[in-house]
């Protein structure tokens, strides 16, 4: 009798077991998560990384740890070891192991629990700190510390400082991208957070079973075409020369003429975009692309490519011009020094930079024509490249006044950026072929897929003999004005050309005085130019004239070719005459 009774009860706790368990489970678990409390926290996905042309990180990210407390948990832990229940360190030892961590006060930390409870006396949170490193993070977690607890996230770094700071640009405090590639880029580097969700009792232990994660997604990994050892010594290059001339800022961009890659973009003053702070707010950007100004001269060499191509001249081709001109529209150009009538040839007219001499040679294409063909060498449209804020040339119809006419042949009257007159001169570089301006390499996505920029297609600007005929023009002015010397003792030909453009003085709406925006461009080598490297200043005090820009222009060629290990020229060059 008593074993049935036994069965009848172990049957009874049965029956109501698999009532729980299985046919009222989903019920019973509802009713247990309505009295527990939610909980999530985010998973974060790190935002990827911006490389140079060899792989070598300009901007990366680092973990960053936020730290918070459980009040209530310590008061219990210490109410423990009043009562000899618990053999824990107590709060009053623990905070001040925790205040050496993180470079704190005992009091200060130990007044983050006490005003929490003061507030709440069931309180289970209380912000330690944000932004903690992992070293301080690793030495918190060796307390072991049941009411402590850090989360991670991911913040920027930029492991070398100033490093073309002024491409790759900056991010926020909350890491939303505010500058630069990091703004120009963000849906290649862009990360994708996830989440963890989960249920807790009321000791703020988790349930488990409870947890549901959103896994993060990772942002890609983005690779410009940049050189980084290029990009930092030319900063220093550029750095010093500004500085000597007593120059407001200054520049050198390098692009490899075959490929209309950009090697480097090296400014002065630039940004740090680890301590953005440190810059002025017109020094945190690249000029490079978001200023114009007046070329001056060096377009003498978009109008001698034009004359060539559309009007049959070549360099020993000839015009009569004196120091001062006047043409029959009622024009007057003046060169920078006064002279008789010469003779000059067209190389001639480029070597002694006369407005006069180019602006009679000019006249031999119309005018139609040479709009057309400034802008195909990408004058007033800007790059491929689009850069946050990037600037256009402004070419005006050419017609717009009689002297407008003139003074565009030698550069006045317009503007135009380093990067468009990079590309123009680059196209002559590559036998009158103008390729697209890049910044960008490719986009590896955390999944591997490779994306690579999508660029216009290349311009035939000139035919290849009359590039290669303004190539000789343009050597022959590097060589009688002596800027191409060293790089021959080195056993390198080149040519280029330069420019001391006038500034525009609000206050008057005419020029400035006495200040300038000079320029110097060439092409190395100018047998079969590899490189474009261009070098600027703005207003220069100690030389006023392109001049200025000499010293740091040779060594910038010098150090391309030598980065990128090209071989001297086999053969000598030709000087071509200045006069009829």
């Amino acid at each position: 009798m008593a074993l049935t009774v036994v069965l009848a009860v172990l049957a009874a706790f049965f029956v109501r077991l698999v009532d729980i368990q299985v046919v009222n489970a989903d019920d019973h678990v509802a009713d247990s998560l309505d009295k527990a409390l939610a909980g999530s926290q985010p998973l974060y996905g790190t935002r990827g990384s911006i490389v140079d042309e060899s792989g070598q990180t300009l901007a990366g990210s680092i973990l960053l740890y936020d730290c918070q407390l459980s009040p209530l948990l310590i008061t219990q832990i210490d109410a423990d070891i009043a009562n000899g229940t618990s053999e824990a360190e107590p709060w009053s030892q623990v905070s001040t192991e925790i205040a050496s961590i993180t470079g704190s006060t005992p009091e200060d930390v130990q007044a983050i629990v006490s005003t929490a409870l003061a507030e709440d006396a069931s309180s289970q949170y209380a912000k330690l700190g944000s932004g903690l490193s992992t070293e301080q993070f690793r030495a918190l977690a060796d307390l072991d510390a049941p009411y402590l607890a850090c989360f991670s996230h991911p913040a920027r770094t930029y492991p070398d400082g100033a490093v073309a700071g002024n491409l790759i640009g900056f991010v926020g405090s909350d890491g939303e991208p505010l500058e630069g590639i990091e703004s120009m880029e963000d849906s290649c580097l862009a990360a994708t957070d996830g989440s963890l969700s989960y249920q807790k009792g009321k000791d703020g232990v988790i349930i488990p079973g409870t947890e549901r994660e959103v896994p993060a997604v990772d942002g890609g990994t983005l690779q410009l075409t940049i050189n980084r050892d290029l990009n930092w010594y030319l900063q220093q290059l550029i750095a010093e020369q500004t500085q000597d001339m007593g120059a407001q800022s200054g520049s050198i961009l390098v692009v490899e003429t075959k490929t209309g890659k950009i090697r480097a973009a090296a400014e002065y003053p630039t940004v740090d975009p680890n301590n953005v702070d440190g810059a002025g707010p017109n020094d945190r950007s690249s000029r490079i692309f978001r200023a114009t100004f007046e070329p001056g001269s060096t377009f003498k060499t978009l109008t001698a490519a034009t004359v060539m191509d559309a009007a049959g001249q070549n360099p020993l081709s000839t015009v009569v011009a004196s120091g001062r001109e006047t043409f029959a529209n009622g024009a007057r150009v003046n060169d920078a020094f006064g002279h008789p009538a010469y003779t000059y040839t067209l190389a001639g007219v480029l070597m002694d930079s006369s407005n006069a001499g180019i602006s009679k040679f000019s006249e031999r294409a119309d005018v139609p024509t040479r709009q057309k063909y400034l802008e195909n060498f990408g004058i007033g449209a800007g790059t491929a490249v689009g850069f946050p804020g990037e600037a256009k040339g402004d070419l005006p119809p050419l017609d717009r006044d009689n002297q407008t006419i003139y003074n565009t042949a030698y550069g006045q009257g317009l503007t135009t950026t380093m990067a468009e007159l990079a590309g123009a001169y680059a196209a002559i570089g590559n036998d009158g072929l103008r390729m697209p301006l890049s910044l960008i390499e490719s986009c590896t996505k955390a999944d591997g897929t490779v994306v690579t920029p999508d660029l216009p297609d290349p311009v035939q600007v000139v035919s290849a003999d009359t590039a290669a005929k303004t190539r000789e023009i343009l050597e022959s002015v590097f060589l009688q004005s002596g800027v191409s010397k060293p790089l021959l003792d080195a056993g390198y030909r080149v040519g280029g050309k330069t420019g001391t453009g006038e500034k525009p003085d609000p206050a008057t709406g005419g020029y400035k005085n006495g200040v300038y925006y000079t320029t110097m461009i060439g092409l190395a080598p100018i047998e079969d130019p590899e490189f474009v490297v261009v070098a600027t200043l703005d207003e220069p005090l100690k030389v006023k004239s392109s001049a200025a820009n000499a010293t740091a222009f040779q060594k910038a060629v010098a150090q391309v070719l030598k980065t990128y290990r090209v071989l001297p020229s086999t053969t000598a060059p030709t000087l071509l005459p200045k006069f009829g």
